[in-house]
């Protein structure tokens, strides 16, 4: 068979370079539309909660600090989920996790919308965020596997980006069911909840046709498996096996997985790449999470934005932010990983210190603060989804769905969870200079990220996974 040869439980496998050698295909497509739909999800899922946040406060008397808690809820939900559900992705495999995920989000998602008070919708908030943060875990990591070296940058940085599509789909979806012209306001909020759970059920069927990482089947020693999938992908593409394609020889299933092998790859195997990612992703997290749960807050408090019309203003932010992957991705497969994290982390810092100083002055409107965000995000949109990137290149095939799932984690506690608390608390106190130490908070951090990725981040372009990180169980 070509693509492996046996001795004594050592195995020579071409199964990764044949991977990386295909031209993009209707097959890898399929792929992240059937798996990308997470981002659009979290997206979706974020954007409702910050739009509808008005309503949450007359419909279930909730304050501006349990709106921030609520938000708080969805991601700790999100931590706990991507550990979970990371840890079983290496153990089990990317594929069952597809629809067990994806099915604890859609109940999750639609029971919030039928929350009778406080209690019970931060707690389906929290459900809600385990089935994403679970899905980024297990999908992070397939998408990286399946995708050509050459197209893995700029893929990854779209796929992330799409977070921004189910945002402007929220903000839609929000401007129209809020309107109390078309439905009681006691109803509207509680029908945009239902909005994922029919976006996410027409991929179910979808999922099911993904196959399994071949690159997670050639470590656990299912090499006919493996075989037979890259010989299909190959088929549909009309390309077969290059004969004398560079072979990769592992020991499978040598190196173990879950906690222990976690641990040695990051404080043993690679310690400078375990600090750089969680400096970005930390940075990125708080960024994020504590300006743009509370949008619709700070559009409220500050501007008078009525809680119906904040979806026209997050619909522009979105569009914006989806840009900025779709327009800088293919400079991160050409300049490289290093100068284009250097850049989109630095830009979004200095462009946030500008815009927090015009906020503060008090010389900005709901539309001119709505447009300074919009440009801040269209870089932090694309420094974001690099963090993502970086991790799933930094650490090896054995633990890569646990180590984006830990770092994912981390970041978002570290830099997540308290994030919208806090900035709920700021934006009650309703000061502009309160709210303008949080947001210099939030530059510094990404300016300090700036700097760690342009001296330590990892030069994945164009590099093949096992090119960039060694198999833990390969024998050089």
């Amino acid at each position: 068979m070509p693509g492996k040869e046996r001795s004594a439980g050592i195995i020579e496998i071409d199964i990764p370079a044949r991977l990386d050698a295909l031209g993009w295909g209707r097959f890898h497509s399929r792929i992240v539309v059937a798996l990308g739909i997470t981002w659009m999800l979290d997206g979706l899922e974020v954007t409702l909660a910050g739009s509808v946040a008005g309503a949450l406060k007359t419909g279930l008397h909730m304050s501006d600090a349990q709106v921030g808690l609520s938000a708080s809820a969805y991601l700790a939900g999100a931590v706990l989920g991507a550990l979970l559900f990371g840890w079983l992705a290496d153990r089990y495999g990317r594929k069952p996790l597809f629809l067990t995920t994806l099915g604890l989000y859609l109940a999750s998602t639609a029971l919030s919308g039928l929350a009778p008070d406080y209690g019970w919708f931060a707690a389906f908030r929290f459900f809600t965020g385990a089935g994403i943060g679970g899905e980024y875990s297990a999908i992070s990591s397939a998408i990286q596997e399946f995708t050509p070296a050459r197209y893995r940058g700029r893929t990854d940085l779209i796929v992330n980006g799409s977070f921004w599509l189910g945002a402007a789909l929220g903000a839609v979806t929000a401007t129209v069911l809020l309107d109390a012209r078309l439905l009681p306001p006691g109803i509207g909020w509680r029908m945009a909840f239902g909005v994922g759970t029919v976006l996410g059920c027409g991929i179910l069927l979808l999922r099911r046709s993904v196959p399994e990482s071949p690159r997670w089947l050639m470590i656990q020693g299912r090499l006919d498996e493996a075989e037979s999938i890259v010989r299909d992908i190959e088929s549909r593409g009309g390309v077969s096996a290059v004969p004398g394609s560079e072979r990769t020889r592992l020991h499978p299933r040598a190196a173990g997985s879950g906690v222990p092998a976690l641990l040695r790859a990051l404080f043993h195997l690679y310690p400078q790449r375990t600090a750089v990612a969680l400096t970005l992703m930390t940075a990125q997290a708080f960024f994020y999470n504590a300006i743009f749960f509370t949008y619709a807050l700070v559009l409220g408090r500050f501007f008078g934005v009525a809680p119906g019309h904040v979806g026209l203003y997050l619909l522009p932010f979105a569009v914006g932010n989806f840009l900025g992957p779709l327009l800088l991705g293919h400079y991160f497969d050409s300049v490289g990983r290093r100068p284009m994290m250097a850049l989109t982390y630095a830009a979004s810092g200095v462009l946030l210190l500008l815009a927090t100083a015009l906020f503060v002055a008090g010389l900005l409107t709901a539309a001119t603060q709505t447009l300074a965000w919009t440009l801040v995000f269209f870089f932090a949109s694309a420094a974001a989804s690099s963090a993502y990137l970086t991790i799933g290149e930094s650490f090896p095939m054995e633990v890569r769905a646990l180590a984006i799932s830990t770092f994912y984690a981390l970041g978002t506690a570290l830099g997540g969870i308290g994030g919208p608390a806090l900035f709920g608390a700021l934006v009650a106190n309703g000061e502009h200079a309160s709210l303008g130490w949080g947001y210099v908070l939030g530059a510094g951090m990404m300016l300090v990220a700036a700097v760690v990725a342009w001296r330590y981040g990892v030069q994945g372009e164009n590099r093949g996974l096992e090119d960039v990180t060694a198999l833990m169980s390969r024998l050089d």
